[in-house]
């Protein structure tokens, strides 16, 4: 089984989605997204995979959201995409991939639920 976690090792809710992971055996494949963002055909299949839009997967309390005008209501999916990889801080984490699916750790044991 593959799985790969979308990790910010700063959040405490990534650090303790890692650390769950690990106690049930699951080696995953740890992106640190800060600094290597998700493509955009990665968050389109994770946004897939999840079930929701971009905007569903964006940190809107960030000060980077409105810094940055992401929070123009008028931005189709390739902007809001675009607006995340260009600043992948608005990026929701952590976020883990496995079989086929994608869940974020919010909280952390509701990753536990695609492996």
């Amino acid at each position: 089984m593959s799985v790969k976690i979308y990790h910010n090792p700063r959040c405490s809710k990534s650090r303790q989605t890692l650390q769950l992971l690990e106690e049930n055996g699951v080696q995953a494949e740890v992106i640190q997204y800060l600094k290597t963002p998700p493509t955009a055909d990665e968050l389109e299949t994770i946004l897939t995979q999840l079930g929701i839009e971009p905007r569903e997967l964006m940190r809107t309390k960030e000060a980077e959201y409105k810094a940055t005008g992401m929070d123009n209501p008028d931005l189709d999916r390739d902007a809001l995409i675009a607006g995340m990889i260009n600043t992948p801080k608005l990026i929701e984490r952590p976020i883990v991939v496995a079989n086929g699916k994608a869940a974020i750790g919010r909280p952390p044991e509701s990753v536990l639920e695609i492996l």
